[in-house]
């Protein structure tokens, strides 16, 4: 009896105890499943919890707004740099600049040609130069027009201003921006137009007629020979507008004679005495050769008629 107890006794504390470690393992993978939904709870609740926090107190909102701050003006910056890439608009000025400097009179050449001599190392184009040495009967005067560079005008009035004494300088501008625009669109234009003309000429699906390509050639050729003088213009307006037009007149220097106003009427006649002497003598000279014809018709037949009549009657008086 005490053998067939025990042998019936072992299997069911096998069972018991195989049952009793699949509820620890079961037990135990709920509470890692726990634990791993606590975790995940934990790590999602910061990023949620801007959401749901409470207001702030002054010195929350004092930090918050100081940490914005930044952010702000930087998107203010940009939105700035938006506004003005839209707005900003390049601008084409024709500079022009005149100046009227006096040069004492023995070195009026030599400062025309110092200034013209330096204008060939810069960026300066000369246009036209003139000079005009003093004579006895007109003071002299010398001319200098070019086209300088932005970047050397400062170069070149500074060595105007060391061998000439600037009386005048006026400067003017004139915008050429809306000129510009708009050949630079009629160029845009021109040239699409001449490229889809080329396309067409070398089209060999399409049938056309001979007519048909000569018009089409024809239509090219007036559209190019637009489009360079269009271009032509482009240049022309390029040229007033990077470079500054300046015009310099040079005069000599004038004496000043002592007296109340700088003019003496003694000094003056005797300066322009030979001048009215030639005039007087011109102009006798001019009335002899204007009266010397009707005192050969008039005087002299007047003078033998008066003379017959004194002889005729001279008898009588006898």
């Amino acid at each position: 009896m005490t053998r067939r107890t025990l042998s019936v006794s072992t299997p069911r504390a096998a069972v018991r105890h195989r049952t009793g470690a699949v509820l620890l393992a079961l037990a135990a993978a709920l509470s890692l499943a726990g634990c791993d939904r606590q975790r995940s709870a934990e790590s999602a609740a910061p990023a949620s919890a801007p959401m749901s926090a409470p207001p702030m107190g002054y010195g929350g909102a004092m930090k918050a707004q100081r940490a914005s701050a930044p952010q702000a003006e930087i998107a203010a910056s940009l939105s700035d740099e938006a506004r003005g890439g839209e707005t900003a608009l390049q601008r084409f000025l024709a500079v022009r600049q005149d100046l009227n400097v006096e040069v004492p009179a023995e070195q009026l050449a030599d400062a025309w040609g110092k200034v013209r001599d330096l204008c060939g190392t810069l960026k300066c184009e000369l246009l036209s130069s003139s000079l005009l040495r003093e004579t006895p009967q007109q003071p002299g005067n010398a001319l200098l027009e070019m086209r300088v560079e932005p970047a050397d005008v400062d170069k070149l009035l500074g060595a105007l201003a060391g061998v000439a004494n600037v009386v005048s300088h006026t400067t003017t501008s004139e915008d050429k921006t809306s000129e510009v625009i708009d050949v630079e669109a009629r160029i845009k234009n021109r040239t699409e137009f001449r490229d889809s003309l080329r396309v067409m000429l070398r089209d060999t699906v399409t049938k056309r007629t001979m007519a048909d390509l000569l018009a089409i050639q024809r239509t090219l050729s007036d559209t190019q020979a637009e489009l360079d003088a269009i271009a032509t213009q482009r240049k022309v307006l390029a040229q007033q507008t990077s470079k500054q037009h300046i015009q310099i007149q040079f005069t000599p220097k004038r004496a000043l004679v002592s007296g109340s106003d700088g003019y003496s009427p003694m000094a003056h006649a005797l300066r322009n005495a030979g001048d009215v002497l030639a005039e007087s003598v011109g102009a006798l000279i001019t009335f002899v050769a204007a009266a010397l014809p009707w005192l050969l018709l008039v005087v002299l037949p007047v003078g033998w008629l008066v003379r017959v009549l004194w002889r005729r009657r001279r008898p009588k008086i006898a």
